[in-house]
């Protein structure tokens, strides 16, 4: 890989994990319930990013974001979020020329396995209390499908405008 494209990778990585910082911890941020966990739809720039990243980039951009914007809102799960959110990468394809494709659709429902099992671990690790699965289970899914849906949208706006292959 020349050094342009791996200036042009970091320097998409580091805009991805501000902007997956910003929308995790502040735009559509939604506090439930008492032990710090949240709503959000930061997930969907994690979706985007996994779209249009090589796989290192992508890992990178995913787990600085989650895990900034945890330490800015939810410090204590931060551990747990940098690795879910790294898993949450790993079943999408950015070689594709389109950002929405089959794969990276069922992909984000994969993410929503990983999400919910590895922070039902991390509610159970933390408050060891496994009544919380319920709770944890369906927080998530409102997290998962929101940001999925809005990776959908932004994905078909920029395969409209054939953003992958023109700047990605």
């Amino acid at each position: 890989m020349n050094v342009n494209r791996k200036l042009k990778n970091l320097t998409i990585t580091g805009i991805m994990a501000a902007l997956i910082t910003l929308m995790t911890a502040y735009i559509c941020h939604i506090p439930m319930g008492a032990n710090g966990a949240y709503i959000h739809f930061g997930d969907a720039l994690i979706y985007l990013a996994a779209a249009i990243l090589p796989k290192p980039y992508a890992l990178a951009a995913a787990a600085i974001g989650g895990g900034l914007a945890d330490l800015l809102t939810a410090p204590m799960w931060a551990p747990a979020t940098v690795i879910i959110k790294m898993l949450i990468v790993l079943p999408f394809t950015e070689k594709k020329p389109k950002i929405v494709v089959p794969r990276n659709v069922f992909a984000a429902v994969i993410g929503y396995l990983f999400t919910g099992v590895g922070y039902f671990l991390a509610e159970y690790v933390l408050f060891e209390n496994p009544a919380v699965l319920w709770v944890s289970l369906s927080q998530n899914l409102v997290q998962s499908v929101g940001s999925a849906v809005l990776f959908v949208v932004f994905g078909l706006a920029l395969d409209k405008v054939q953003a992958k292959t023109k700047f990605f």
